[in-house]
């Protein structure tokens, strides 16, 4: 490389140039990068052209060293008759990278430096709670399994197993302090939109037959026979996880949100919010305490659960409105065979005052498009309720799951000589099919906002994030089954589960949202790279379009031909640098 410089009449321009011999055996030139004007370079660095000058030779240098680095010819000598070394590990995950250098800007290692200084431990306790992130995203399993998987990474643990149940205990104590202080540091990656928060619950079932400190008999979301534990979560306006509390598996889960929301604005330091959740959280408490200190709420509102005076408003077909008109629509006048009406969400709005909640409105939705969704739910459930009656009238088994198809079955007892005989005949029940076609289409939301429809409406649409949420967990990472028995483990295993979630919302925003989960945590997983003794790495993946946006993204590269040990270790020390 060679310092170039560009005069004109009124300006200069400096460039890092490279030499080399064309196709036909000429010497020649070509720009290997633009350095700047001599008057950008001059307000840039603050000095003459003597020291511009001075500089543009420093960038060429480096520029000179890194283009022999990344085109240095690596000469491999291998023998088919010599055997690999016994016991040596030779493919390794690189894919965990991306993820330390996420790790690295939450900076974890002030907030275990701080826990340090509350407890007395002399592992290293930023490193399992790195690793057991690590594992969660690429290779979710068991704290053993998961200590065995970290060996497949570039550094393996230089901890012990035994340290890894030790230091659950220390994260359980610690989750509060841990969960703030993610917070607060995630706020140096991305600005955070807390002006809604969306709370949902969920229950992780436990292979046990008794009750066990947290893990209670419940109401379980999988309709599993076994001790539940129930866990809260608060999500933000973007999908980032911002806060999580496990209760026992036999709570009522509207009494679960008051400790975790008091904890998120006096730890966190968010008051003024939208609270956002579905009917089975906005309980009259709920939404009162989140109608006062800067604070309103969007909540879910069952119309099968209203007095009957409400439903039958909500229900009729006057008065609706189509978005951004102010004209009145009767919806049973509309043509849903037309693609602009089928694709059209109309609403009203009714007052639903109570002593308690003065202000609250209920807004009620029609969509023709999720009316013709309902109904084609209900006709595979009857068709189905259909085969569970045999030939000769009887039911074939019973069930109570209250979505189940038999709930669309009546029993009919016969009679003989006036008396009821012995036999019931099954039938379809058709009062109990109309009574569910009156709310096809329909769906509801009681506020206290004032804005306009339309934005509560929005708001309301992205809690199927916070569902993602939790299947994310559930699925992709594997948060159960939970190989762990006491209490304080079993919360540090969520955190880590919690942890990981936020690591991979932060991925996924900073990937621009272009890809799934599944095409993500693919990738990731399948990143390997294989050590040849002497030389580096080769990479052993498929390189594709994300892996290019992942290493644009980080500003690193594990792609090339073969990556020698001095660069990985550079590229390890740059995820670990803020």
């Amino acid at each position: 490389m060679k310092l170039t410089i560009s005069k004109s009449k009124n300006s200069e321009h400096f460039y890092s140039s490279h030499s080399y011999i064309d196709k036909n055996g000429k010497s020649t030139t070509r720009t290997y990068r633009k350095l700047g004007s001599l008057k950008e370079l001059q307000e840039k660095l603050g000095t003459d052209r003597d020291g511009v000058i001075a500089w543009c030779k420093q960038q060429v240098a480096e520029d000179t060293r890194k283009y022999k680095e990344e085109n240095e010819q690596v000469v491999v000598s291998l023998s088919p008759s010599m055997r690999i070394k016994k016991d040596q590990q030779r493919e390794f995950n690189c894919g965990y990278l991306f993820l330390q250098s996420i790790m690295t800007s939450l900076r974890l290692d002030n907030t275990c430096r701080n826990i340090k200084n509350r407890h007395d431990y002399q592992y290293d306790l930023k490193a399992i709670l790195d690793d057991l992130v690590f594992a969660r995203v690429l290779d979710p399993g068991s704290k053993l399994s998961s200590y065995k998987y970290c060996q497949s990474l570039l550094e393996p643990p230089k901890y012990e197993l035994h340290d890894v149940y030790r230091a659950l205990s220390v994260l359980a104590q610690e989750s509060d302090y841990i969960q703030s202080e993610l917070y607060k540091n995630s706020l140096f990656l991305r600005k955070r939109d807390t002006s809604v928060l969306y709370y949902d619950c969920t229950n992780y079932y436990f292979e046990i037959e008794q009750e066990s400190g947290d893990r209670k008999y419940g109401k379980s979301k999988e309709n599993r026979p076994n001790p539940i534990t129930g866990m809260g979560l608060f999500m933000d306006t973007d999908g980032i996880p911002l806060a999580f509390d496990l209760h026992k598996g036999n709570m009522n889960e509207q009494l679960t949100l008051k400790p975790l929301e008091q904890k998120v604005i006096r730890d966190f330091g968010i008051s003024h919010f939208i609270f956002c959740s579905d009917g089975g959280l906005g309980s009259s408490d709920n939404k009162h305490f989140n109608s006062f200190g800067g604070r309103s709420y969007v909540v879910t509102q069952s119309l099968k659960k209203l007095k009957q005076e409400i439903r039958e408003e909500a229900l009729s077909p006057k008065y609706f409105r189509k978005p951004g008109h102010r004209e009145y629509v009767d919806i049973s006048q509309l043509d849903e065979d037309d693609p602009e009406v089928f694709n059209t969400v109309y609403y009203k709005e009714i007052p639903f005052a109570t002593s308690k909640l003065p202000t609250q409105t209920l807004i009620v939705t029609y969509s023709p498009k999720y009316k013709a969704y309902q109904e084609a739910i209900r006709n595979g459930q009857i068709d189905r309720a259909k085969n569970m009656i045999s030939s000769g009238g009887k039911l074939k088994k019973n069930r109570k799951n209250p979505n189940d198809p038999a709930r669309f079955i009546t029993k009919t007892s016969t009679t003989e000589n006036g008396e009821v005989a012995d036999r019931e005949y099954c039938t379809l029940d058709l009062d109990k099919i109309n009574e569910e076609k009156m709310y096809d289409g329909f769906y509801a939301v009681a506020t206290d906002l004032e804005d306009a429809p339309e934005a509560i409406i929005a708001i309301n649409r992205r809690r199927w994030q916070i569902e993602e949420c939790f299947r994310i967990m559930k699925t992709d990472f594997e948060a159960r089954p939970v190989h762990l028995s006491r209490d304080d483990r079993i919360k540090a295993h969520f955190l880590t589960c919690f942890m990981a979630l936020l690591v991979y919302r932060l991925l996924e925003i900073k990937l621009d949202k272009k890809y799934t989960c599944e095409q993500i945590l693919s990738t990731l997983r399948n990143m390997k790279v294989v050590e040849l003794e002497g030389c580096g790495y080769i990479p052993a993946y498929t390189r594709t379009e994300l892996t290019d946006l992942l290493h644009e993204k980080f500003d690193f590269n594990t792609d090339t031909q073969v990556i020698k040990k001095r660069k990985m270790r550079s590229i390890i020390k740059q995820t670990k640098e803020i």
